[in-house]
């Protein structure tokens, strides 16, 4: 009976960290899926430039965002030690270096932008679009990075409320942007929405403001917040502002391998899709970022649980209560799978309508549109079979974190990436280009079910409970 009580108010604590969390972890997720919905009734170029553009701003981004989301880990495991003070201070040192970090590599990264998209060899309407929406969201970027630090703190102090309220808000504020300035004047005849008419027609450039004005609006919440007097005194959060070598040191310290976990995936993904998929052409690339749309709607909420359960387990180790560590670890793994087993029923029943929901532009050939539903369809097949895997390596992967356990996840995952995503998936295309751009997915299939297995053992071996960040506070 006792352990059955333990095992519901585990549960209990899981979900009360991980329901606001998965909500802010899917907030910049909606905002692209959103907005490609839109972006899909401008063409199938459109919607692969779109995709393109996002993810090799975020190739760069990715590291420095894998730096400063261990303020959770930090705030969380001194919030478990007893000290919530420190808590503060490791908020502002993600701060002061999204802030270095944005204007030393984000910046030089806008700016080289057009030739890494002039090395690709895409269509040239394709290009121009790509480097656009690429450019604004890479210049940018530090807002998403200062937003990140302070998630990261209200993760760690255990108020994810204030982050999901954000995410809300934020939303609603990208889909009013991006609607005016996505559509312009058009808007959406068949279904009775009319356009803005003083706003012009911008397309994926419009898709890029909005993404803009949604962070810039969700960044607002955290910042309200911690500008209250009674929260500024319970954490003295701003007496902690100064630049402070030892926390900033701290979070590149445990926080490289993370960065290098993020850059790599996010690299080989980037490749992947522009690369090996773009090799089939405008379609198969507008079919891929279809289905991965769907895929990131079916793999952020994990993210979510991953990160909820990264600050439980940061706070039970704080604590010095190891074996709480990983029955919450346990917990969230299974609630993660319940969630993706779901959609990945949805994702083989209701594949072609799915797609099809990207394939709308108005005056599009026919058969192209068709050609996108039918690709894409194999794809979210592909998907549908290794959500398992994922959910299981994207929770243990938030566990490993929590518990500081950074270095030997990364190197694994380079090892599965540029083994199976870049080199089975340029095997498939040099070899076997008959089956299109199915082959690379094959290889990025067989990745995401070997980082979900390798992470599982990692866990289960336990070495992450010989690991100290913070030192347990002493009872007298």
């Amino acid at each position: 009976m006792t352990q059955r009580v333990l095992h519901r108010d585990i549960r209990r604590e899981v979900w009360q960290q991980a329901w606001p969390t998965v909500i802010a972890m899917m907030s910049y997720t909606i905002m692209q899926f959103v907005d490609a919905m839109m972006v899909a009734r401008i063409s199938p170029a459109a919607v692969a430039a779109q995709g393109n553009g996002g993810i090799w701003s975020w190739c760069l981004l990715a590291a420095l965002v894998g730096v400063v989301s261990l303020v959770n880990t930090f705030a969380a495991q001194n919030m478990g030690a007893g000290r919530p003070f420190e808590a503060a201070r490791y908020a502002w040192a993600g701060i002061w270096i999204a802030i270095g970090s944005w204007a030393v590599v984000m910046v030089p990264w806008a700016l080289a932008l057009p030739t890494v998209f002039g090395w690709m060899g895409h269509d040239p309407d394709v290009e121009r679009m790509e480097i656009s929406y690429g450019q604004i969201l890479a210049f940018s970027s530090v807002i998403p990075l200062i937003g990140k630090a302070l998630s990261g703190f209200f993760f760690g102090i255990h108020r994810p409320r204030v982050i999901a309220i954000a995410a809300v808000v934020g939303n609603i504020a990208n889909l009013i942007v991006a609607y005016a300035f996505i559509l312009g004047p058009e808007g959406i005849p068949e279904l009775g929405l009319p356009g803005v008419w003083f706003v012009p027609k911008l397309g994926v450039l419009g898709a890029a403001i909005a993404s803009i004005a949604g962070t810039t609006v969700e960044l607002c919440v955290p910042v309200f917040i911690v500008c209250r007097p009674a929260f500024a005194r319970e954490f003295h959060f701003f007496g902690a502002w100064r630049p402070a070598w030892g926390p900033i040191k701290d979070l590149i310290r445990i926080g490289w391998p993370a960065a290098l976990q993020s850059l790599n995936e996010m690299v080989t993904w980037a490749l992947f899709m522009s690369v090996l998929v773009g090799r089939f052409g405008t379609v198969e690339l507008a079919a891929g970022w279809a289905a991965l749309r769907y895929m990131h709607l079916s793999f952020m909420p994990a993210i979510g649980f991953g990160t909820a359960c990264a600050a439980l387990v940061g706070r039970a180790i704080g604590a010095g209560d190891h074996d709480r560590a990983a029955l919450f670890a346990r917990t969230a793994v299974r609630m993660a799978l319940g969630y993706m087993l779901a959609w990945g029923i949805l994702m083989i029943v209701f594949r072609r309508e799915m797609i099809g929901v990207f394939a709308d532009a108005p005056g599009e050939d026919a058969e192209v549109l068709e050609r996108i539903i039918h690709v894409g369809s194999r794809v979210m097949i592909c998907a549908a079979i290794f959500q398992v895997f994922d959910a299981i390596g994207i929770v243990f992967s938030g566990a490993l974190r929590g518990a500081g356990d950074t270095v030997w996840p990364a190197v694994v995952t380079v090892f599965w990436s540029w083994s199976l995503i870049v080199g089975l998936g340029w095997y498939f295309v040099e070899f076997h280009p008959q089956w299109g751009s199915i082959g690379p997915w094959i290889g990025a299939s067989l990745y995401i079910s070997a980082i979900g297995l390798t992470l599982w053992w990692r866990f289960h071996r336990g070495h992450w409970r010989t690991i100290q960040l913070v030192r347990p506070t002493s009872v007298d």
